[in-house]
């Protein structure tokens, strides 16, 4: 049975950003309307079974109901048999049981945060995410209808992974030479020495910033390593970009947060290889991932951040599309008797 899986993050889209910038607040009654536009597109291309990780808000049972009469479908939707906790590790295990059931593709709704997680569970299960979130250089923006016919004309085997996918980078943690974590964007270091809040947003805490990509086009940390070079999704190279203070001869320009335009001292930036670890230089400190805190080192402790080309696969949206075009996926003869 040809299947999907659908992971929607109830809290993406409504941080702490919402008061200390002009973030937008992305309503959880604008997914629910949101996914089903991507169920009609789904199914109308053919994917037999949805899976829909459970959450707080339940979006599986508010957009079902939605979706009878002329909008029935005829694809089978259903809820992961899983224990929820209300945080981010729901969407990591909600991913990898997707992954065991078989699923062709994940569709995802959040933020860097949100995927970053997601990607740890789904193996090699394509992604395809769909910007809900705050800092968003990750998922994209798309509209639902597109985005369920994208990943079922994938799903489906209409369009073949080698036309439609792309390897996405990561930023490997090392503690001690242990991995401890990933990140997909970014880890940024922080002088903090305990999490607190889990947003990003002031400069002046940040020592050292580790990037996969960078373009100026961001918003986040990732678009002070776009304002020193352009460093796209698939070029095989990553940034290390060490923060200074006033007298640094070097101040970049960059929209750090929705609404939060900043200059940042650097003292000093690298081009990364694939495979190269680079030493955090603060200790005590805690380092953030895509946005968020999350690892906190403490005295003494090793800790480095390694540029792998090994990331998740993700749908290239254009791609796919323009492909199932080419094969004639959108195109019937009409015969008149």
């Amino acid at each position: 049975m040809t299947s999907v899986g659908i992971i929607a993050n109830p809290a993406s889209g409504k941080d702490i950003r919402r008061l200390v910038a002009y973030a937008t607040v992305f309503d959880n009654n604008e997914k629910v309307n949101l996914i089903r536009r991507i169920l009609l597109g789904l199914d109308a291309v053919g994917v037999q079974k949805v899976y829909f990780m459970p959450e707080y808000f339940g979006f599986y049972h508010r957009v079902m109901d939605g979706l009878t009469g002329r909008h029935g479908l005829a694809l089978e939707a259903s809820m992961l048999d899983m224990q929820i906790e209300a945080t981010q590790s729901d969407s990591r295990r909600a991913a990898a049981l997707m992954a065991d059931a078989g699923v062709r593709c994940i569709l995802t709704l959040g933020g860097d945060g949100t995927n970053r997680v997601v990607a740890q569970g789904a193996g090699d299960v394509p992604l395809l995410p769909i910007s809900t979130g705050t800092n968003n250089v990750f998922p994209v923006m798309v509209e639902g209808t597109v985005a369920g016919l994208a990943a079922g004309l994938l799903a489906t085997g209409t369009v073949l992974p080698e036309q439609s996918l792309v390897r996405a980078k990561k930023l490997v943690v090392y503690v001690n030479d242990q991995p401890v974590d990933s990140a997909l964007v970014d880890a940024v270091i922080l002088t903090d020495q305990f999490i607190g809040s889990r947003a990003v947003w002031e400069v002046d805490r940040i020592k050292q910033i580790v990037v996969t990509r960078g373009a100026t086009t961001n918003i986040g940390i990732a678009s002070v390593a776009g304002g020193i070079r352009h460093i796209g999704m698939e070029e095989p190279l990553g940034m290390n970009i060490e923060v200074g203070d006033d007298f640094a001869p070097l101040q970049v320009k960059a929209a750090v947060g929705p609404g939060l335009v900043r200059n940042v001292p650097v003292s000093r930036y690298e081009l990364l290889n694939p495979g190269q670890r680079v030493t955090v230089l603060q200790n005590p400190c805690v380092i953030a991932l895509d946005g968020e805190r999350e690892i906190q080192i403490n005295r003494g402790d090793r800790a480095e951040v390694a540029l792998s080309l090994a990331g998740p696969l993700v749908v290239d949206i254009n791609r796919i599309m323009t492909a199932a075009a080419a094969r004639g996926a959108f195109k019937f003869e009409t015969r008149i008797k």
